[in-house]
This record gives C-alpha cells, sequence and structure tokens, in this order.
C-alpha cells in the first residue's frame, strides 16, 4: 500500500511554483481586501495648509496675552474658503473647524471662551501660540510611502488612498476558481430528488469560501458521470481563465470517478492523489498548464475541510498575501479523545469558554463526513497528528477556526 502524503507535504506541492497573479489597477471599493502590488506614495501634503482644528477665532497670541480682552472681529474663514486678509494687533478672524488658518494669526481661540457683539468679540480665557491649529503636513507630506507593497488593504488603508488623492490602486489580480460538481446522483436545490439522488450542495459552500477570500467565482454547474460531458466542462473552465479547476467528487478510481479519467485526456501533471487525512483522503492536485486543478473528495465535510485547509492558502498566494498558512489556535478538548491511527483527523467542534478564560473545544459526537448539520454548528476543527496519543477532557489541543480567515 502506497505511503499517504501529509497534510502538510501536500500543501507544500498545492503552493509549490504559486506566484501571486499580475497586476492591475482597481478603483478604492474595487480594491479592499486585495493587496498592493507596489509601493503607494502620497501624491500631496495633508493638511495642505494650516488649519484649524475647533470653531472660534484665529487671533494672534500676543493679542490675548492679557485677557480679558476685546478684539475687532475683520472677517470669517470656512472651511473651503479662505480669508483673504490678514490678522493683525487687536484683530481677529472668525473661523470654523478646517478652515485655512489667516496670515499673521498663530492660535486658536475656542468659541466657548468668547463672547460676540457685532464686529467685537471678548475674550476671556487666552490661548498659547500653535494652540489648536493642525500643521501643514501633520498627517502626511507629499511623497511619503504610506502603503507599501504587499499589503492587504482595510478599510483604513483605502481611507488614506483615497486622502493621498489616489482613485485606484495597483493590486494583484483576482484569482479565478471555477467550481464543478459531478455525479448522476445530484440535483439542484429546489428540485424533488428522485430514488438514489441527492441534492447538490457542495458547490454552494465552496463558491462562498472562494468568494471570502477574494476570488472570482465561475460556476460550472453538475455534470453528470460521463466522459464527455467531464472533459467538455473542464475544457469551458480552461477557456474562462480560471486560475484553479476545483472540482467535487468523482476524484477517486472507481468506474464512476471520472474527474481524473477526464483530466488525464486534457493532460493533467498529477501532483498527488490521497493525503494521510481524515476527512479528505482521496483529495488530489495538479496542474493543466496554467490552471490548477484540486479535486475534492464528494462527501460534503470532506469537501469543505480540504477546501479550507488547502484552497483558501493557495487562494491567498496567488492574491499575493503573505499570510496564507492556517494559523492554529490553542484550546483544551471538551471531551475525551481515543489516540489516534496514522491520519492526521480534523474534528468538527464547537467552542465554549472555560471558567478560567480558556477555549473550550468539544467535537461533535458524531464525525461522520456526510453530516453536514454538524459541519455548520461546528465553529472550529480539533487537530489531531497522526498517532496523537488518547487526550482526556480538559488536556491540550490544537484547532483552526471556521471561519473564511484564518
Amino acid at each position: 500500500m502506497a505511503v499517504l502524503l501529509s497534510v502538510a507535504d501536500a500543501l507544500a506541492r498545492v503552493l509549490h511554483g504559486a506566484e501571486p497573479l499580475p497586476a492591475e489597477s482597481a478603483g478604492l471599493l474595487d480594491a479592499h481586501g486585495r493587496v498592493l502590488a507596489s509601493d503607494i506614495a502620497a501624491l500631496r501634503t495633508q493638511p495642505p495648509e494650516d488649519l484649524s482644528a475647533m470653531d472660534g477665532y484665529a487671533v494672534r497670541a500676543a493679542s490675548v496675552e492679557k485677557v480679558p480682552v476685546t478684539l475687532r472681529v475683520i472677517g470669517e474663514v470656512a472651511a473651503g474658503h479662505p480669508f483673504g486678509g490678514s490678522v493683525g494687533d487687536g484683530e481677529a478672524a472668525r473661523i470654523f473647524t478646517g478652515g485655512v488658518v489667516p496670515p499673521s494669526a498663530d492660535t486658536i481661540v475656542i468659541q466657548e471662551n468668547t463672547t460676540r457683539d457685532g464686529d467685537k468679540v471678548a475674550v476671556s480665557t487666552g490661548s498659547s501660540r500653535g494652540r489648536h491649529i493642525r500643521r501643514a503636513g501633520l498627517d502626511f507630506k507629499q511623497g511619503a510611502v504610506l502603503l507599501p507593497k504587499g499589503r492587504r488593504l482595510t478599510d483604513r488603508d483605502l481611507m488614506l488612498a483615497a486622502a493621498m488623492n489616489h482613485p485606484a490602486v495597483p493590486v494583484h489580480r483576482r484569482p479565478r476558481v471555477a467550481v464543478l460538481g459531478t455525479g448522476d446522483e445530484l440535483k439542484p436545490p429546489g428540485t424533488t430528488p428522485g430514488p438514489g439522488e441527492i441534492i447538490y450542495s457542495n458547490g454552494y459552500a465552496l463558491m462562498a469560501l472562494a468568494r471570502a477570500e477574494g476570488a472570482e467565482v465561475i460556476d460550472l454547474g453538475i455534470v453528470p458521470d460521463q466522459i464527455e460531458a467531464t472533459v467538455a466542462a473542464i475544457r469551458r473552465a480552461r477557456q474562462s481563465g480560471a486560475d484553479i479547476l476545483l472540482t467535487s467528487g468523482g476524484a477517486s478510481v472507481g468506474d464512476y470517478d471520472l474527474v481524473q479519467k477526464g483530466l488525464a485526456a486534457e493532460g493533467l501533471e498529477l501532483s498527488f492523489w490521497r493525503v494521510a487525512l481524515r476527512p479528505g483522503r482521496p483529495m488530489m492536485h495538479g496542474r493543466l498548464g496554467d490552471m490548477q486543478v484540486i479535486g475534492l473528495p464528494g462527501n460534503p465535510v470532506s469537501a469543505y475541510v480540504c477546501a479550507f485547509l488547502f484552497l483558501v492558502p493557495l487562494i491567498r498566494r496567488l492574491s499575493g498575501r503573505a499570510d496564507v498558512a492556517p494559523k492554529t489556535e490553542s484550546a483544551r478538548v471538551g471531551s475525551d479523545l481515543p489516540e489516534n491511527d496514522e491520519r492526521a483527523d480534523y474534528m468538527r467542534a464547537t467552542l465554549s469558554v472555560g471558567a478560567d478564560g480558556t477555549a473550550v473545544a468539544t467535537p461533535v459526537p458524531v464525525q461522520d463526513s456526510s453530516m453536514m448539520a454538524a459541519l455548520a454548528k461546528a465553529d472550529c476543527l480539533v487537530i489531531r497528528e497522526p498517532f496523537a496519543p488518547a487526550v482526556k477532557a480538559g488536556g491540550d489541543c490544537a484547532i483552526l477556526r471556521l471561519t473564511a480567515a484564518f
């Protein structure tokens, strides 16, 4: 019997040679969550001029050194409407937040410390030089690189890029993932399955997972167990420009498992088939030219766990991200677990918080790979390495949270 490939070795093969996709210019809203392909420098200085940070009066600090004092109001400054004159001794300009500080004024007296009477304003509390003024360049200066290459853009980064005067930014292209379901027994949701038929469900989770990771999804639908239909679907994936073909079911070697046969007919370079993994041993990976192929098992839990462990890191690598590998967390197991066999086990589990604040992961009672209700209920996967010894409830374990992001 052939030795099964470890999860770590299988992931290394999936990621081997995978490079970030080419750059494209994306508008700011479309750039959210994507990775910068080059440094972004500020095209302007922010603020471009000295601005008032408060509503009040722009004055000379020397004019309010001794208070109370009454000043003559010579003008008004609103945001976007600078005052053309300058402020002299004994003078003040009414100013609002964001207004450009007039020449000669060097401080702002907040309006709470003043009383206005026509063109006169009485100041009860003085203000030191520079008080309540946002100096030009306080935030950033033109030419400063504030968003470096390789950064995954957050909502706050988009705010900054816009303030830097960039309407669009260079980001790596989104990976295109074509998803294909196979099997005579599969019928679309909303139909009435006949004897021996089931409702197709895997693709909806897989497509949602890929989209959550920033990929574009191409739905190839369901193909029957016919070699001609399988090959035609594979060709549609290539013609669509897919970077990844994700199949569900039909990847084994039974008489009706035609995905491998169809891929081989199209020239697949097989990287591996079968992983020391539960659930998901019959997973397959290879390449058709520039298109990567991941053949997932047909059982829904197996398909999802394999996609979570292998598809997500591949999407992230192609997207230009550095944080591609799953990040494990420490927890305590909520029930006794027996010793493990030669396959790594990824057990569906719910999370709770123990009395000491530690996360407690309790595997669902039945770990059958067909059980979608248990998968939907689960918060995480408890990872058990091959040949792991038995562990009692309360013992340490490692988990992966079942979210779109590790």
